[in-house]
């Protein structure tokens, strides 16, 4: 079988997975603007790995192969903790297989029962796409530390206000003068 060079841009996914071929890179993450529009902090020198890896199945005999891709990538990602609100880097690993199948109306039929993720079949398949996609929906809704490095600070307290609250009589002081006055 003769080896093919593959685009990760630009992969024909049929060949790529009759071939049982792999890719495997390590890309910037600054690459990635979808991904960086929703992380804070600098992304300068982070990395995600990653490794796409092609294959046909036989689902019953006489059936024309099903074409699979299977998606690994680690990364991690800076992000502010929602616990004590500095910087945490947080981990993103992905580990996902795509069935892919002809057309549109085939992926909308065959979604709802399926447990593997349905794509459609292209000449022209973004793989590098696919992983950023991948990688925004394994972001955290709540980032935050395994364990913060400084305990978060849960008091509320103003310095300006601080002196209000001295100034305010004990009610109860309050309570227990007219107390005096009136028994006497």
């Amino acid at each position: 079988m003769a080896h093919t060079e593959f685009n990760p841009r630009h992969l024909l996914v049929e060949v790529f997975a009759n071939e049982g071929a792999s890719l495997q890179q390590v890309a910037p993450l600054a690459q990635m603007e979808r991904l960086v529009e929703s992380v804070q902090g600098s992304v300068e020198g982070l990395n995600v790995q990653w490794r796409a890896q092609g294959e046909t199945r036989v689902q019953r005999y006489g059936a024309k192969p099903q074409v699979w891709l299977h998606l690994q990538a680690s990364a991690h990602v800076p992000m502010t903790c929602q616990r004590c609100l500095s910087e945490a880097s947080i981990p993103l690993e992905i580990d996902q297989s795509y069935r892919f199948v002809a057309t549109e109306n085939e992926a909308l039929d065959e979604d709802e029962d399926s447990e593997e993720d349905i794509l459609v079949l292209s000449r022209d398949f973004d793989v590098l796409e696919l992983l950023e996609d991948e990688l925004i929906m394994a972001l955290p809704p709540i980032p935050k530390h395994d364990q913060c490095p400084q305990a978060p600070s849960f008091e509320a307290a103003d310095d300006d206000f601080s002196g209000g609250e001295q100034a305010k009589p004990n009610p109860f002081a309050v309570l227990q003068k007219l107390k005096r006055e009136g028994g006497t």
